[in-house]
């Protein structure tokens, strides 16, 4: 038996160590807030979206846990260097200054949510003048339909745009798909069947994970996440979390 056999044991042990990535086991805090059926801390899962993050960075070496805070808070916090990183976010040219953003994870579908059987024609935003389109108060809506200049009747939250809708008071409710389909599904039941999704949409906004810029390693994180992502949609990964949380993208 060669003397140094004893000796190869160590020898394979150091060298795992050796090549393994620098980040393995490392465990990330990830903040977002409630904005269901994406992010919400008393939702299966905490959420679609979160579910997604959650794989694709495991997929790339990561561990994590969420944090939820509301959102102006959540904002401030990872600005601050405080988190790793924010889930559920749109860029924008000023974030990008303390944020690296991700491959897009989600598509926020925003259009219009209407009666079944009425037909509306919503291709063309010009032929809607003349209706009543809710809204919610304060919500940055798309700048298509700013421009075209219609009537909007303001509802408090997306909910209340939805009842108003259904209950006739609106001709059409402007929404995110996804949203729509939750609020429907767990908290309008009686809207089933009876309120439909209108396409196509009027804009199609990427939703993002952003990670903090101040965190050193950051940009190994983005490119794990990245790798993960292309991971989980090649497996089938990313299409099971969606049929788990029932939502169609």
């Amino acid at each position: 038996m060669c003397k140094f056999s004893g000796l190869l044991p160590i020898l394979l042990l150091l060298s795992g160590l050796l090549l393994a990535p620098t980040w393995a086991g490392t465990r990330l805090q990830l903040i977002t807030t409630d904005y269901p059926p994406y992010c919400a801390a008393d939702l299966p899962e905490q959420g679609v979206f979160t579910a997604l993050a959650k794989a694709a960075f495991k997929a790339g070496g990561y561990e994590t846990d969420v944090v939820f805070k509301p959102w102006a808070r959540a904002l401030a916090e990872i600005k601050a260097g405080k988190h790793d990183a924010i889930l559920a976010v749109w860029f924008q040219s000023e974030r990008n200054k303390f944020l690296a953003f991700t491959d897009p994870l989600w598509l926020n579908r925003i259009g219009f949510m209407g009666r079944v059987g009425e037909l509306v024609d919503t291709q063309h935003l010009s032929t809607l003048r003349g209706r009543k389109i809710g809204v919610v108060r304060g919500y940055a809506n798309p700048p298509e339909f700013e421009a075209a200049n219609l009537t909007v009747d303001e509802a408090v939250d997306d909910e209340t745009n939805l009842k108003k809708l259904l209950g006739g008071r609106v001709d059409l409710a402007l929404v995110d798909k996804a949203l729509a389909e939750h609020l429907i599904r767990n908290r309008i039941p009686e809207a089933d069947g009876r309120l439909e999704w209108r396409e196509p949409p009027i804009a199609t906004m990427p939703l993002y994970v952003a990670l903090s810029r101040s965190k050193p390693g950051y940009e190994q994180r983005l490119l794990a996440f990245n790798r993960g992502l292309a991971e989980i949609r090649r497996t089938g990964e990313y299409e099971r979390i969606l049929k788990r949380h029932g939502i169609t993208q």
